[in-house]
């Protein structure tokens, strides 16, 4: 990918935000716009030669329908600004989908696409006849849609696998990408790994569903030491990871906070009296808190032992 001299100097920006702007819809639907006038969509949606020598560029109709048929609620042309009416006068506007719907349109555009190779001269209709580099292709898309996301501060990444996968704020970014859990406990591990990939989803309400599974795991890690006595399980736990009283203490303190948290809102229980967590930020808070106690335990759980 990319970077401009700022970068260089200045380091990379913080990918905080989570909304995509008019700004970055305007330069997504012109690297598409792009591709579809250089015939890149034309493996899958091709305009064929009318003597049938094979594909000459992109059918845009064709694609269209597509895209309206599995983007319901994206308007093809694609619109980059919207009108405002106010009685007598009207006003246009920047606009943008919601970003859960460009993010889908973005995985859309990075099936279909691949580099167009010009191959024969059809001197009669004035045309090149195209055949396609499809791994080619879908790498300079990738570059382009991420250093949109770079340059923008955006939370996001286009992967190599085609799917967009949201970036962890910065202190969990390297220890999520990493880990590989080993609790000795094959379904802890299990549903750690189904909460870091709830996580790391654009979706703020598949995102909530990763903190629920991780007090889930808390509770299981708890019972661990001793499944019949979770208690004494938990103050085995604990007691290998500080021998320091006073930080014991501390753990102590921590351990009884996240039960409480987990008890108190829409995490463990959904009883009327409890608080819903719908803040992105809040979720994200929650979510550190308890993952970094999770680490602490597991990384002393088996070497104390």
């Amino acid at each position: 990918m990319t970077d401009y001299f700022s970068d260089r100097e200045q380091g990379p920006r913080p990918r905080i935000e989570e909304v995509v702007s008019p700004v970055v819809w305007g330069g997504i639907v012109g690297i598409v716009q792009s591709l579809i006038t250089t015939g890149a969509f034309g493996a899958k949606y091709p305009e064929l030669c009318p003597d049938g020598h094979g594909p000459i560029g992109t059918d845009e109709n064709a694609l269209s329908l597509a895209v309206q048929a599995e983007m319901p609620g994206l308007t093809w042309p694609l619109s980059t600004t919207t009108t405002i009416q106010q009685g007598f006068f009207s006003e246009i506007k920047p606009f943008s989908p919601d970003t859960l719907l460009v993010l889908d349109f973005i995985e859309f555009c990075y099936r279909a696409v691949a580099k167009p190779i010009q191959g024969s001269h059809h001197s009669f209709f004035g045309h090149y006849h195209l055949q396609f580099d499809e791994a080619e292709g879908k790498q300079a898309f990738l570059e382009d849609i991420n250093r949109i996301f770079s340059r923008n501060n955006l939370a996001y990444e286009l992967t190599p696998t085609g799917r967009i996968m949201r970036l962890a704020p910065t202190v969990l970014r390297e220890s999520l990408a990493s880990t590989r859990f080993r609790s000795g406990d094959t379904t802890l591990d299990e549903m750690l790994e189904e909460s870091r990939n709830k996580f790391l989803n654009p979706a703020p309400s598949i995102r909530r569903e990763a903190v629920e599974r991780l007090w889930d795991c808390w509770e299981r890690l708890k019972s661990l030491e001793n499944p019949s006595n979770k208690k004494l399980s938990v103050e085995s736990l604990l007691s290998k990871a500080a021998n320091d009283a006073s930080f014991r203490a501390v753990l102590d303190a921590e351990a009884r906070a996240l039960t409480d948290i987990g008890n108190s809102f829409h995490i463990r229980h959904s009883e009327v009296s409890q608080s819903a967590v719908t803040d992105p930020g809040h979720v994200d808070y929650l979510f550190h808190r308890l993952y970094s106690m999770i680490q602490l335990l597991l990384s002393r759980l088996h070497s104390a032992g």
